[in-house]
């Protein structure tokens, strides 16, 4: 579309500039597709691939789980936009974690899964990044 307009309105150098815009606004939509969080996606995964993590212990669901990943993925939306690494931000997520409701799993336990999640979610963004660099 960039290189209709640009051909439009410039000619064939209007043209090759147009691409190019057309080519970065595209990364840019693209990178904040990868970045949008669908906690119904994040949920489906994990409900399907916790019982293969090394820290799920036998007699555990995953509804024992679940809050944690849900602190991970949420989490890593939230911080890693205001620069924090997990290991900066795991204090805020702990809270959150410890102040939300009661779990079966203390965060000793929990904090593998939270930091799976946000890995998760960080490989995923970091595939899907398209800007130019």
């Amino acid at each position: 579309m960039g290189t209709a307009v640009g051909v439009i309105v410039g000619g064939p150098i209007g043209g090759a500039v147009g691409a190019v815009i057309g080519s970065v606004a595209g990364g840019l939509l693209g990178k904040g597709v990868a970045e949008t969080l669908d906690p119904t996606v994040e949920d489906e995964y994990w409900r399907h691939n916790y019982a293969t993590r090394p820290y799920v212990e036998a007699g555990h669901s995953y509804e024992d789980y679940s809050p944690a990943y849900r602190i991970g993925y949420e989490g890593y939306s939230t911080y890693s936009k205001q620069g924090l690494s997990y290991q900066d931000a795991e204090p805020h997520m702990r809270q959150s974690y410890e102040q939300h409701g009661t779990h079966r799993l203390g965060w000793d336990k929990a904090r593998h899964a939270s930091q799976d999640a946000w890995h998760r979610r960080e490989q995923n963004v970091s595939n899907n990044d398209t800007s130019f660099k």
